[in-house]
């Protein structure tokens, strides 16, 4: 008798390898927890001309619009599911055409974090799951000098200039703040190039590989994260399974990853009360150790068999028996 065939599924992610941003090191890292069920495809879109899959996964709303409407004039009974991975939930779903039509043309949806529900239509709310995103857990390995890391390309959304300018505010003794990403807003560039050549104590080391960044997330005295928007940031699961607190602007993603409870949140775009925050972290211990007791009880929700659990069970229920 020949052996039955493992279903296949095919992950959408407009983000590349190349391109190395959280959409891709999501879909990478879901490839790897389906790939022993599964036989699985990564893809930055997909077309009429592709194979059909026995499950079509698609990451962000918008970024993977083109690739719903070929599916789906194609599709037979195969299901989709639609992750809104970032700005989608929080901006293109409500101001898109095209990102709004897709939560209502899904068969599934994921959302990062529980409060990106709230910006779903109520009519879709019953087929939308929370799956956090997930590392493995790193041990701490602090540097002599207290660095305060932020990560991510640099363009508006991300809002690096409000890190930037809180490191000329910045007074804690020893303190190094540095800045990871590539330019992909050539103001924000000339921004970072000039703070450095005047801040002693900032740092922009430019696009870093993967394993690069998380080195260095590990060795931060705290990680800070001035995003203006975010579906769920990955940073943040990396740092927290890194035993590194996380000081953060205070919007509704953060709040969905690090709790409302949290002590380390700091007012949007308001560079003076982040550079208050980052002289408290390194001044202050009582203040650092409940960053870190805050952190520590969120870790368990970040476990890579707790996101691959999760997702087994949506695809398993979403896929027949018999594809």
């Amino acid at each position: 008798m020949a052996a039955s065939r493992k279903p296949s599924i095919c992950i959408v992610s407009p983000g590349t390898a190349r391109d190395n941003n959280g959409n891709w090191h999501t879909a990478d890292r879901w490839a790897q927890f389906l790939r022993d069920g599964f036989d699985v495809a990564v893809r930055d879109g997909w077309t009429g001309d592709d194979p059909l899959p026995d499950l079509l996964i698609l990451l962000h709303a918008r970024r993977s619009a083109p690739s719903l409407k070929a599916f789906l004039e194609h599709r037979d009974k195969q299901p989709v599911l639609l992750v809104l991975t970032g700005t989608d939930v929080y901006h293109d779903i409500h101001h898109d055409a095209d990102a709004g039509r897709a939560v209502t043309l899904a068969d599934a949806l994921v959302v990062l974090q529980p409060a990106a529900l709230d910006e779903l239509p109520d009519a879709v709310r019953h087929i939308a799951h929370v799956i956090y995103q997930s590392a493995p857990p790193l041990a701490p390995e602090p540097a002599a000098r207290k660095a305060i890391t932020m990560v991510g390309h640099l363009r508006e959304v991300k809002d690096p200039g409000t890190f930037m300018r809180a490191a000329a505010l910045v007074t804690g003794p020893d303190v190094l703040l540095q800045q990871i990403g590539g330019v992909l807003d050539s103001e924000l560039g000339r921004l970072a190039e000039r703070t450095q050549e005047q801040v002693s104590h900032y740092a922009w080391l430019r696009a870093q590989p993967r394993e690069v960044v998380r080195e260095a997330i590990r060795r931060s005295h705290a990680l800070a994260i001035c995003s203006t928007m975010e579906g769920g940031a990955n940073v943040i699961v990396e740092a927290v399974t890194s035993g590194v607190p996380v000081l953060a602007s205070d919007i509704s993603g953060n709040r969905g990853m690090l709790g409302e409870g949290y002590a380390g949140y700091y007012p949007v775009g308001d560079a003076a009360a982040l550079a208050r925050l980052i002289d408290r972290s390194v001044t202050d211990e009582a203040f650092i150790a409940t960053l870190r007791a805050q952190c520590a009880a969120r870790a368990p929700l970040f476990a890579p068999e707790a996101e691959r659990a999760a997702l087994r069970r949506l695809v398993d229920n979403l896929l027949p028996s018999n594809p």
